[in-house]
Parts: structure tokens; C-alpha cells; sequence
């Protein structure tokens, strides 16, 4: 398994992991559309691809992961200095290898080496096994959002 920081070339196989992302979290919940945010999701790493933040999981050269992370940067002062891990997946075939923690453990590293002390990551709550690889990880529930329908 091989870490990279992608390029533009690898751009298409972001948004097809993304696209796989987005289609695996509905079985949790998500209200986000699949194919209808694709262009959508496609000029968001395109940004991401200059700015930073994305590292690529190649197994045999094949993408078979990704994570997208950034220093949080809001309007108002807060007590520490946060990052925000905002997508970490893993093809289903290739989960349970390590290559989820790799993943992590670049974002929490760029992030920490940018100065965050904090690291923030949002999970479905519906999603059990996410749940437990994030509280594994040290991670531990510091805000819930809450939901109803009308």
C-alpha cells in the first residue's frame, strides 16, 4: 500500500472513490444525492488538489482510498486551534488492512504539523463500524447534531 498526495491526474479516480462514499453513506443515513453532486464534488477536489489537503491509498497502483482534510478557519476565536478531517474512505475489498489508519494518521499528522491541537471529523450516527474505528483511533464524541422531521 502506497500513500501518495495526488495530482490533477489522479482527479477522476477521487471523484469515483468520492461517488462511492456518498453512495455507501445512504445505507447510514445521508441525505446527500450521489450522481447529482458529482460535478459538484469534482470542482471541490480540483481545489482541494491545489490548496492541499487529499492523500491518495494506492494498493498495486489501483486508488483504493482517499481522506480530505483542512485547518479549520471560522469567524469566531476559539480555545484551540482545530483541523477538520472531512472524508476518509476505503474501498470495502481492502478495509480491515490498515489502510483506513494510514489514511488517518496522515490527516491528523499535515493537520498536527499545521498546528491544529484538535482534530474534529463528523460520522453518521447510524454508522456503527465508522463509530468504532473513529473511537478506536482516540477520537470521542464532542458535539451531536440532531435531526427531526417536520
Amino acid at each position: 500500500m502506497e500513500l501518495t498526495t495526488p495530482t490533477a491526474s489522479t482527479l477522476d479516480a477521487l471523484v469515483g472513490l468520492w461517488l462511492e462514499l456518498a453512495h455507501d453513506q445512504r445505507a447510514h443515513g445521508s441525505h446527500l444525492r450521489v450522481t447529482e453532486n458529482e460535478s459538484r464534488i469534482r470542482e471541490s477536489l480540483s481545489q482541494r488538489l491545489v490548496v492541499g489537503g487529499v492523500r491518495l491509498a494506492r494498493v498495486d497502483d489501483d486508488p483504493v482510498g482517499f481522506t480530505t482534510f483542512y485547518p479549520e478557519q471560522g469567524a469566531f476565536k476559539q480555545d484551540h486551534a482545530r483541523g477538520i478531517i472531512e472524508n476518509l474512505y476505503v474501498t470495502e475489498r481492502h478495509r480491515g488492512n490498515g489502510i483506513g489508519t494510514a489514511l488517518l494518521e496522515a490527516a491528523v499528522d499535515s493537520l498536527h504539523e499545521g498546528g491544529a491541537d484538535r482534530i474534529a471529523l463528523d460520522v453518521l450516527a447510524a454508522n456503527e463500524r465508522a463509530r468504532a474505528f473513529y473511537r478506536d483511533h482516540g477520537f470521542e464524541p464532542h458535539r451531536i447534531e440532531m435531526e427531526r422531521r417536520p
